[in-house]
């Protein structure tokens, strides 16, 4: 794990996160340099020091693709727009929620992304699909070189991810290199379901994947028989519990189990384990749409998979960063544990030797995403030369 600030976990993670997105270490450093005495104050003062420094970075890159723009090199423009969302986004993502600066900057996310990724002409299209009346965005990113009906992974979010970051990240532009498409989602409780729409998170999962299942039988290039899904972090229970329930899923996989969420709650309220967020318990009560803490503890008490994943009838992958600070191994070993009925399971620990050994392989995504984009390619018959 790369620690820029050698106190400050939450920090951390998220300097980690936007090197995965694609930060440029040049621009960290000029970011980063500035806020060693801010990464030591309270939340409140410090996150606000954060988003001015990163807003500016921002900022700057929308300039200077202003200027390419003008010069009509697109494509430069595009990029920078791209990486001036990774920032967008990382400030954002630290701020508490009912700051009146995160509305707008969240907005800026949205509109940046969009034109950088209109501008580079990158494989990479939005779509809605109708949810209770409102609708959960997606980014769908076509397979390559396949002619008739693709394969697909959906992938969602963890407690605190955007669909736009899991994008960046890589594991879209890795499937579709081995001839299988994404559909990366913003479910409730996540980007824009619950920043846009109010639409908070949910435990039975299953109540909205099942949504996302019925529009992707719609469309005529995939094939509807082979359909995985994907969660990170808190993904992990989402993805296990929604796999279960909606038979039509024709695989599974977890980047970072998550087996018993009220389990960690009750371990972060005795101060055991790292935090994702700043302000976090703000942000768990918003997610899941709790009046105070003990009406989120009682939520909380549904969120685990015991007594489910008997139900999974396909194959299915676990994996797991071997010094997660935030969610013990115990539960990845647990989740596999309990997969007695899956055809072709696999419990996959990521180690030293080949890095991503942090949550979800926050501090280093390529060879673990490597490994989960060719077991899906294998599962659901893509690719992997």
């Amino acid at each position: 794990m790369f620690r820029y600030f050698p106190k400050n976990y939450v920090w951390n993670l998220s300097v980690d996160l936007a090197i995965e997105m694609g930060a440029r270490i040049g621009e960290i450093e000029e970011m980063c340099a500035p806020l060693l005495a801010a990464s030591e104050q309270p939340d409140a003062d410090g996150t606000r020091a954060f988003m001015r420094t990163w807003v500016a970075m921002g900022d700057k890159l929308r300039v200077l693709a202003e200027d390419d723009e003008r010069a009509g090199r697109l494509i430069s423009a595009g990029d920078k727009l791209q990486r001036a969302s990774v920032y967008y986004l990382t400030a954002e993502r630290m701020q508490g929620h009912g700051n009146p600066e995160r509305a707008p900057l969240y907005a800026r996310v949205l509109e940046t992304f969009k034109k950088g990724m209109a501008l580079s002409h990158v494989n990479c299209e939005r779509v809605e699909i109708p949810y209770e009346g409102k609708h959960l965005a997606g980014l769908y990113v076509r397979a390559e070189g396949v002619s008739g009906r693709q394969p697909i992974l959906v992938q969602v979010n963890g407690l605190d991810s955007t669909k736009e970051m899991k994008y960046f990240v890589g594991l879209p532009r890795w499937l579709a290199r081995r001839g299988v498409a994404s559909l990366v989602i913003d479910q409730p409780g996540t980007g824009e379901a619950l920043r846009l729409h109010d639409l908070k998170a949910v435990y039975d999962s299953e109540r909205w994947a099942s949504k996302v299942v019925d529009w992707l039988e719609t469309r005529d290039d995939i094939d509807a028989r082979r359909i995985g899904l994907e969660g990170v972090s808190l993904g992990g229970y989402y993805c296990p519990r929604a796999v279960a329930f909606e038979p039509r899923f024709a695989m599974g996989v977890v980047w970072g189990a998550n087996h018993d969420w009220r389990d960690v709650q009750k371990k972060r309220l005795q101060k055991e384990g790292s935090f994702p967020v700043p302000h976090y318990w703000e942000h768990v009560r918003w997610v899941w749409g709790a009046k105070d803490m003990d009406d989120f503890m009682r939520i909380a008490e549904n969120v685990h998979l015991d007594g489910i994943l008997e139900r999974i009838r396909v194959p299915f992958l676990v994996t797991h960063g071997e010094k997660d600070s935030q969610i013990p191994l115990k539960w990845a070993e647990r989740t596999y544990e309990q997969l007695i009925n899956s055809p072709k399971r696999e419990l996959k620990v990521f180690t030293a030797r080949e890095g991503g050994v942090q949550h979800s392989s926050f501090d280093n995504s390529a060879n673990a995403g490597a490994f989960i984009a060719d077991w899906v390619a294998e599962t659901l018959g893509g690719r992997t030369a």
